[in-house]
C-alpha cells in the first residue's frame, strides 16, 4: 500500500463544494496530468471544454437533469471524444475516411475517458473532489450546440471539480471475484448476491433508512431507461455508427 493506491481506493463522488476557487496552477496541473494519459497510437482523440460562463453552465445543468452542482462547482469541464482533429490531420496527407468504423469511435471515447480519469486522480491528489456528469448525454445535441462542438466531436461526460464540502460514505464495489477472472471468464452470481446485500446496507445508512434497494435492482431500473437517442445523435455528428 502507498499514498497513490490509498487515494484511488478512497474515491468518492463529491456533489457539494466549498465556495473556494480552484487555482490556475491547480487546474494546469490537472490538465497536464490528463494529457499524460495513455492514448491509442498517440491519436489523442479527445478535447476538453472548460465552461466558465455562468449562464452557459446553468443551461448545461438543466440539460443534465437539473444537477445544481454543474452550476455551483468552482470548475466544470466537459470531456469530448474528438475525431475532428484526427480527420483534419489525415486530410493533410490524403482523403482516407476516419469515420464509419467502430474502432475509431471506440478509440476516441476511450481516450476521453482515460484523460478524464487522470484528471480526476490529479484533482483528488490536490485535496479536491470530483463528480462525473453523464447526464450531459440526456440532451447531447443541445449540449453540443451550446458548446459549439463541430462534426465528429461529442460530449462523453462532464466533470465538476472543487474543494469538497461533504464527506459521503465510501460506496462498496463489487467483490474482486465478480470482476476478476483467470484465463477464462467465470460467471460468479454468488458474489453478486453478497454485493446486493452490501449495497442494501450502504443505501440504508446513506439515506437514514429511507431507501431499501440493491445493486441488481438498480441495474434493472437503469436498463429500462437507455439513452436510445445516442445512435441518431452520433450519426448526426458524422460518426457513421451502423
Amino acid at each position: 500500500m502507498n499514498e497513490i493506491i490509498s487515494l484511488l481506493q478512497n474515491h468518492r463522488s463529491i456533489r457539494k463544494f466549498k465556495d473556494q476557487p480552484v487555482s490556475e496552477s491547480q487546474l494546469n496541473a490537472i490538465l497536464a496530468a490528463a494529457q499524460a494519459a495513455s492514448t491509442s497510437s498517440n491519436m489523442q482523440a479527445y478535447s476538453v471544454v472548460h465552461v466558465k460562463d455562468s449562464s452557459l453552465r446553468s443551461q448545461l445543468a438543466a440539460l443534465a437533469g437539473n444537477q445544481a452542482y454543474v452550476s455551483e462547482s468552482p470548475v466544470f469541464l466537459v470531456w469530448c471524444a474528438d475525431l475532428h482533429r484526427y480527420e483534419q490531420a489525415v486530410r493533410r496527407h490524403g482523403d482516407t475516411p476516419v469515420t464509419g468504423n467502430a474502432e475509431n469511435f471506440i478509440i476516441a471515447t476511450v481516450d476521453a475517458a482515460l484523460a478524464a480519469q487522470n484528471a480526476a486522480v490529479a484533482a483528488e491528489s490536490l485535496g479536491l473532489g470530483v463528480v462525473y456528469i453523464g447526464g450531459l448525454r440526456n440532451k447531447p445535441a443541445e449540449a453540443s450546440e451550446l458548446l459549439g462542438l463541430p462534426q465528429l466531436v461529442y460530449p462523453v461526460f462532464g466533470m465538476c471539480i472543487g474543494m469538497p464540502d461533504q464527506e459521503p460514505l465510501l460506496r462498496p464495489r463489487l467483490p474482486l471475484e465478480a470482476v476478476y477472472h483467470v484465463n477464462q471468464y467465470t460467471d460468479n452470481q454468488v458474489a453478486v448476491d453478497g454485493y446486493d446485500e452490501s449495497i442494501r446496507d450502504y443505501m440504508k445508512e446513506r439515506t437514514d433508512g429511507k431507501v431499501d434497494t440493491t445493486w441488481s435492482k438498480e441495474m434493472a431500473a437503469k436498463a429500462q431507461r437507455p439513452r436510445e437517442h445516442m445512435k441518431a445523435f452520433l450519426n448526426a455528428q458524422g460518426f457513421g455508427i451502423e
